[in-house]
């Protein structure tokens, strides 16, 4: 029996084997759990610790409350109804491509950074459109302020 690659299609078919494991070998790596011994740190961090900032009036002067969930903490408001209620998910941006209807709901902003179990999240917020305001509306026990 011969060999299949042979000349110059012997480099194409190199190329097609390292395409072919490179997500194999990527994949490989640290499991969820696994125990990071040279940072001392957890892979899997599983509590929810969240700096959250509001500018109720879009900029200038902000309001600021922390979270943390398992144990509760932090000085936002009814923070153990927050953590009961809190996703990771909800944290997420609206894909490019959403089409929303062009209804504005004020200036507010907001900002939302740390963990949500165990995943890092940065999420930013606003009421410019109604798919923002609609965000907004689902984490809305994370922004207590007067709208």
């Amino acid at each position: 029996m011969g060999r299949i690659c042979r000349g110059p299609v012997s480099a194409i078919c190199r190329l097609a084997l390292i395409g072919a494991c490179v997500p194999l070998i990527t994949g490989c790596g640290a499991f969820d759990g696994a125990d990071d011994s040279a940072s001392g740190t957890s892979t899997t961090a599983s509590g929810t610790d969240l700096a959250i900032t509001v500018w109720p009036q879009g900029r200038g002067r902000s309001r600021q409350w922390t979270l943390r969930c398992d144990p509760v903490g932090g000085s936002l408001p009814n923070a153990a109804t927050a953590c009961a209620q809190l996703t990771a998910e909800a944290l997420r941006p609206l894909p490019r491509d959403t089409i929303c209807t062009q209804i504005y709901g004020g200036p507010q902003r907001a900002r939302v950074r740390g963990r949500v179990d165990g995943r890092a999240v940065a999420a930013g917020f606003s009421r410019s459109n109604g798919c923002e305001i609609h965000r907004w509306d689902s984490v809305r026990f994370l922004f207590p302020v007067r709208i």
